[in-house]
């Protein structure tokens, strides 16, 4: 009788040798698991926090571009303002008669012509002959030059919103 109770004896040993390895296995595995599910928390917050970054970065971009469109726009405006102004200004003085415009004739081809030379020493041209246009005609040249202002204004614009967007 004393063998089944040995036998009994070691069962219940390996029993408890195998409850105890397995109660270790659970405190390790249990312990690296926390170690893991702390470094993958880490790695979130970090992961967040870089995030966060890039986001106020590109904000701060989104808001530095929009100021320098904002800047560039009340630029492009307040240069077609002050070319209409002076349009204006010049279109009036041609219709009040108080400018005329003239143009320079070829020495040689005016040869027959009766047209006076200009008179005094305010010219530049130093006596050459001149022709008055007509105060219609000058009136297109100055609507033709307009449009050609304010297309040239509005392609400077256009050039500094590409350079400010190239550089980006």
């Amino acid at each position: 009788m004393t063998a089944p109770w040995r036998l009994v004896g070691v069962l219940a040993l390996v029993l408890a040798g195998f409850g105890s390895a397995w109660q270790f296995q659970d405190w390790r595995y249990g312990r690296q698991l926390a170690e893991q599910a702390k470094l993958n928390g880490e790695t979130l917050n970090r992961l967040a926090t870089a995030g966060a970054d890039a986001q106020k970065a590109e904000q701060d971009k989104r808001l530095a571009l929009e100021q320098k469109l904002a800047t560039s726009e009340q630029t492009h405006y307040r240069k077609l303002s002050d070319a209409q102004r002076d349009q204006d200004r010049l279109r009036d003085r041609l219709a009040t008669a108080d400018l005329r415009l003239s143009v320079l004739i070829d020495a040689d081809s005016a040869s027959g012509c009766d047209v006076p030379k200009a008179t005094g020493a305010s010219g530049v041209d130093h006596a050459a002959i001149r022709a008055r246009l007509d105060p219609a005609h000058a009136q297109r040249i100055i609507a033709i030059t307009d449009t050609g202002d304010r297309g040239l204004i509005a392609l400077q614009a256009c050039q500094a919103y590409a350079k400010s967007i190239g550089g980006m």
